[in-house]
């Protein structure tokens, strides 16, 4: 089953994708957005499997991040050897962790900015992990039981404002650096694992990343086992995997993202994701004494 979040007619819900059309799931008992789907547990997302509705033309609605804000965004560095080895860095012992804010999601076609503060801005082609259920102490052999699906994420990295500090929290949540879509993919789509899928990242057109599922130094179970031994997850978290070699940053000279360039990723068997770059707009900050004072 392919879940998505759609738009059309000026409201935004939940469907099904079914080739090349949406079911619209609006008239069904089932909550409007993902994220409380998800909540609702595994019946009512059996339940989304089955419902019925209105069938509308793909190219009439918009897709949006399956899981608009979703409750964590945690995301995994150097977890391919070839990319590991194009870093220069050692092959990692244990996974390393670190989070993306959930203001960097975007939909699997909108834009993301190039940042007024930098030009170093890459890709990350990645696998992310869609939790179906709250969960801790899961073993790696329960794992596949805890998640709804998976979708395809972006990663996307200012590479000198993630060098600046050890948590890389800060070069890696800018806003709209979260692209995400176009469906959630079930587990069962997949039969029960999301190993040996290709992933490829192509800008404008030429291949720039091309590796396979089955490379994760940690795999999609591994990763669920170590993340809940910490803190609970929860329905809706979203777990970037990690990216492969090919990065702009490892290009001798490096092949910096600029406005204008289309970054699409794609994972066989999930779908494909095509962002456009944009200059970072204007924007206002709104503070407690001098609300729309432009900064």
């Amino acid at each position: 089953m392919r879940l998505v979040t759609f738009t059309h007619g000026g409201r935004t819900r939940l469907g099904r994708l079914e080739g090349g059309e949406v079911v619209d799931l609006r008239g069904s008992s089932l909550p409007s957005l993902m994220l409380a789907l998800l909540e609702a547990g595994s019946d009512a997302l059996a339940e989304a499997g089955k419902a019925d509705g209105p069938k509308l033309p793909l190219e009439e609605v918009r897709l949006e991040a399956p899981i608009a804000r979703p409750p964590k965004i945690l995301a995994v560095g150097l977890n391919y050897a070839d990319h590991v080895a194009e870093t220069g860095r050692e092959i990692p012992t244990v996974p390393i962790i670190f989070n993306k804010q959930s203001t960097a999601v975007v939909g699997p076609f909108d834009p993301f900015h190039r940042p007024k503060v930098s030009q170093l801005l890459d890709y990350e082609g990645e696998l992310a992990i869609v939790i179906g259920k709250r969960c801790r102490h899961v073993p790696k052999q329960k794992a596949h039981e805890v998640i709804a699906g998976y979708t395809v994420c972006n990663d996307v990295s200012v590479r000198d404002w993630q060098r600046r500090s050890p948590t890389m929290m800060m070069g890696k949540s800018f806003d709209t650096h979260c692209p995400l879509g176009p469906a959630l993919v079930t587990v069962d789509e997949l039969g029960g694992t999301p190993s040996g899928h290709e992933l490829r990242t192509l800008v404008n057109g030429e291949l720039r990343q091309h590796s396979n599922t089955k490379e994760l130094i940690f795999d999609c179970f591994e990763l669920v086992e170590h993340l809940s031994t910490a803190f609970t997850l929860e329905p809706g978290d979203v777990i970037s995997t990690g990216t492969c070699g090919g990065v702009a940053a490892a290009m001798k000279p490096p092949k910096w993202l600029v406005p204008g360039d289309v970054v699409r990723i794609e994972i066989e068997g999930i779908g494909a994701i095509e962002n456009p770059v944009i200059e970072e707009p204007e924007t206002l900050a709104l503070g407690p004494h001098e609300e729309g004072s432009p900064i």
